[in-house]
């Protein structure tokens, strides 16, 4: 199967309540590669790759991620596999 690749902003109480750290640890158990960070304005990014139900599974988490968390959106763009990155890491 064919990687797909995207980038997704989320939105809400996102900072400062574990969202990357419980995003990377999920995108591992998914088998995923890419990173997450934090936003300036409060949101956070994220580039997943992987196979495409694998993502989607990542996304569907992300809509809830960790207890403390409070999502409000998430903006989800296409981008072109990469295939350069071997683990999912957080940025700072």
């Amino acid at each position: 199967m064919k990687p797909v690749r995207v980038r997704a902003r989320i939105t809400g109480r996102v900072q400062g309540v574990w969202y990357r750290g419980s995003t990377s640890e999920r995108a591992y158990q998914l088998g995923l590669v890419g990173w997450v960070k934090n936003l300036r304005d409060g949101s956070v990014e994220l580039e997943a790759e992987g196979p495409q139900d694998a993502v989607d599974a990542l996304i569907a988490w992300c809509w809830n991620g960790p207890p403390a968390a409070r999502v409000v959106d998430i903006q989800v763009e296409p981008l072109s596999p990469e295939g350069t990155e071997s683990s999912f890491e957080v940025r700072y």
